[in-house]
């Protein structure tokens, strides 16, 4: 099976460049430092131990920094290194750990990449956050007594079912890992169901759970909303294709009850800027960008934050926020950045990444589910006429999230007790 996954893998190569440069149309990043993504890498001078993270996007990095933190904490004599995937996860790796941490694209899951990479790197032990389960890497590590950590781990019963299809695969892979670390109990029940060694497998909670934001930017929020005037505001956040649509037409209606409305928009991607923008002033509605550096003045109708990094400042700055990826079947994202800053939320009907957190916030009536643009609308309408309403949801949030925190303690315990040479 590891014969026939990686000659596929090798026949795709051609494939996985042509994809490289059609992203690169969109986000130029994509073009950049390809040897990398080959195993392709300068060798690593210092002799200090080094400790591995493995991010793939701007979510995992977010979730990783309470994790990255106690690192440092534990083991200051090692180097930390950090992999993403993504243009954007390595943008967010230098914004948010700067010169503390190395950082290098993970390369593809070849076993010369790898072993390349490895090679360079010479990591004592690693950490891939979330479930990035690649064949070549867990197993060549494995064979180089490199223990590997799968952290903050979640396994639906639609992937569960996807890797039972290669059980003595996926059985191979899951007994060479010393540690699974699991953020609900249902995960970790999937993951021993596949194979995986149920004294390795441990639930320790999410650690997306753990956000510490600056107590300054409730103060910037303040300053940004009297730039806009008294009125109300309503956060789109980490639109895809196909959402934008259903918002703006959500927000026409919502504007018959409330004229001054200020919807913001923040695309997921960087290389939907350009349309999504078009997209709004195509609309009708009078437009503004984030990178136009303008005032926004009572007449702007939609501001599109085509910046990064400056997320939790708008969410702060608003009523309240839809999650995005929730309106169209991309499974949703993280709805806790603003729920700790005490905003109501909005989700979709696709919330299938984040399912035991939104399903939780549901429970506890700090999250509004809605199915269509209709509903959207009315929830919206809803919730700017109801403040009372508005700040007990985000109370509601608030209380959630601060009983769910302490995994990356367990979870730095965990890794302490079974990575023997750590």
């Amino acid at each position: 099976m590891k014969f026939i996954y990686t000659l596929l893998f090798y026949l795709a190569i051609p494939f996985l460049l042509l994809r490289l440069i059609w992203r690169g149309f969109r986000a130029p990043d994509y073009l950049k430092r390809w040897p990398e993504r080959f195993g392709f890498i300068s060798s690593r001078t210092s002799q200090s131990p080094l400790i591995w993270v493995h991010a793939v996007s701007v979510g995992e990095v977010e979730a990783s920094r309470p994790l990255v933190k106690g690192l440092q904490e534990n083991y200051p004599q090692h180097q930390l290194l950090i992999t993403t995937m993504t243009p954007t996860g390595s943008e967010r790796v230098k914004r948010l750990f700067g010169q503390k941490v190395l950082h290098v694209y993970l390369p593809y899951d070849m076993p010369f990449a790898i072993k390349r990479f490895l090679k360079a790197m010479r990591p004592q032990f690693g950490i891939i956050m979330e479930t990035e389960l690649w064949p070549n890497l867990l197993l060549t590590c494995h064979k180089q007594h490199i223990p590997l950590v799968i952290a903050n781990a979640r396994l639906s019963e639609r992937s569960a079912k996807g890797y039972q299809r290669f059980a003595k695969f996926s059985r191979q892979m899951l007994q060479s890992l010393p540690l699974i670390a699991t953020q609900t109990q249902a995960d970790r029940q999937r993951f021993q169901a596949l194979g995986a060694p149920a004294e390795r497998v441990h639930a320790v909670g999410n650690l997306k759970y753990e956000i510490n934001l600056p107590a300054s930017l409730h103060e910037q929020a303040e300053a940004m909303r009297s730039m806009w005037g008294n009125r109300p505001v309503w956060i789109a956040a980490s639109t895809h294709e196909g959402e934008e649509e259903i918002i703006l037409n959500a927000a026409k209606q919502v504007r018959a009850k409330f004229n001054d409305l200020l919807l913001v928009i923040v695309p997921r991607h960087p290389e939907r800027f350009d349309r999504v923008a078009g997209l709004c002033r195509k609309s009708g509605l009078k437009t503004l960008r984030r990178s136009e550096n303008k005032p926004c003045p009572s007449t702007t109708q939609v501001l599109v934050v085509d910046t990064m990094g400056e997320l939790p400042l708008f969410y702060a700055a608003a009523d309240l926020s839809l999650i995005g990826g929730s309106m169209v079947p991309h499974g949703g994202h993280n709805l806790l950045e603003p729920a700790a800053l005490g905003r109501a939320v909005i989700t979709g009907p696709h919330y299938f990444n984040f399912t035991e957190i939104t399903e939780r916030f549901l429970q506890f009536g700090a999250v509004v589910k809605v199915n269509n643009s209709v509903e959207l609308a009315q929830a919206v309408s809803q919730l700017l006429a109801d403040p009372k309403r508005r700040a007990e949801m985000g109370e509601a949030g608030l209380d959630l999230i601060n009983q769910s925190k302490g995994a990356s303690a367990r979870l730095l315990n965990l890794i302490q007790r079974h990575i023997h040479h750590a």
